[in-house]
């Protein structure tokens, strides 16, 4: 750092004559500090913990963040599903997303919902409907726009992002037509058809060993064929259905996550459905999430382009 800004070696009357100019640049540094973390924080109110169902489980939970200046429009939603394999994670992990998405005038809601093996992937997909059901019931409350929301998920979040935008019996249990869908942007996931990668991963050990998954997508999604081909976004598109635009990010150093983002673009497209598969290849499949909201970040622009294209008028 350039020494052009220090100040020079003096003596305060509140403190001991023994202040010097180390002990000024340290406060200086700390106040620097202060404005900076400030300045973080000052972007999004973040209300936490909102149950979505009465009575329900503890992960019956969402927050919402919001823009510090209220706006005198319903703003645009961004509704987002955490990943780590259906069997963990958490709405926290949310990275520079509500920060970059407020400043640019959205409602950022990211979901809890029940885990395997605790529950089942069908009560665990309702979970996250009953959440998106509760977010068009309620955040008019906090000015968010009840027919204008995206929805957006990383990982094992990807998988049910695709598939409640692209399965209408999920969003029709909870009284919501996919008239509301502005988009929908899933984040490097590999399971939107899973007999494909159930397939893969078998090959794969067939071929070159190594202990078979006990716990793998075959047993996660119900080691049933039918349920295997239920669970997956790609057997449900069809032509009038009202599913949005889709952007899928993917990381293409990962086979399975290249082949299935270009998979479900495919049958998109077969479909007359405008969706884009981009792959971003500085990153991995954690970083390709946490780094959304980053200057300069080529997935990052692709995903604003994506909003500011398709998010409507109020």
């Amino acid at each position: 750092m350039a020494e052009s800004w220090l100040v020079p070696s003096v003596k305060i009357d509140s403190y001991s004559e023994k202040v010097t100019i180390m002990n000024v640049k340290l406060a200086v540094l700390f106040a620097l500090h202060l404005v900076v973390v400030g300045n973080v924080g000052s972007a999004q109110t973040l209300t936490a913990d909102i149950p979505y169902v009465e009575n329900g489980h503890e992960r019956h939970v969402l927050d919402i963040y919001t823009p510090e200046k209220p706006s005198d429009e319903k703003l645009p939603v961004m509704f987002w599903i955490h990943g780590g394999g259906w069997q963990v994670g958490d709405k926290s992990d949310v990275a520079l997303k509500p920060k970059v998405l407020t400043e640019r005038g959205f409602v950022f809601v990211s979901t809890n919902y029940r885990l395997l093996p605790e529950v089942t992937m069908d009560e665990l997909t309702r979970d996250v409907a009953r959440s998106f059901g509760w977010v068009h019931k309620n955040i008019a409350k906090y000015g968010g726009d009840p027919d204008r929301i995206f929805v957006g998920g990383h990982s094992a979040g990807a998988q049910l992002a695709a598939l409640i935008c692209i399965d209408d019996r999920y969003l029709k249990e909870e009284g919501v037509s996919f008239d509301v869908l502005k988009g929908c942007v899933p984040v490097d996931g590999d399971t939107y058809d899973i007999p494909k990668i159930i397939m893969t991963a078998e090959f794969r050990q067939t071929l070159y060993g190594g202990k078979m998954f006990t716990f793998g997508h075959r047993q996660k999604f119900g080691n049933d064929p039918e349920k295997h081909v239920d669970f997956s976004a790609v057997t449900h598109v069809a032509k009038e259905k009202g599913i949005p635009p889709f952007l899928v990010l993917y990381f293409p150093g990962n086979a399975d996550t290249h082949a299935q983002a270009h998979r479900l673009t495919s049958v998109l497209n077969e479909a007359e459905i405008p969706a884009k598969a981009y792959g971003k290849s500085d990153s991995n499949h954690s970083r390709l999430n946490n780094d959304l909201g980053l200057p300069d970040d080529p997935a990052t622009e692709e995903f604003f382009k994506f909003l500011d294209a398709n998010v409507g008028e109020p």
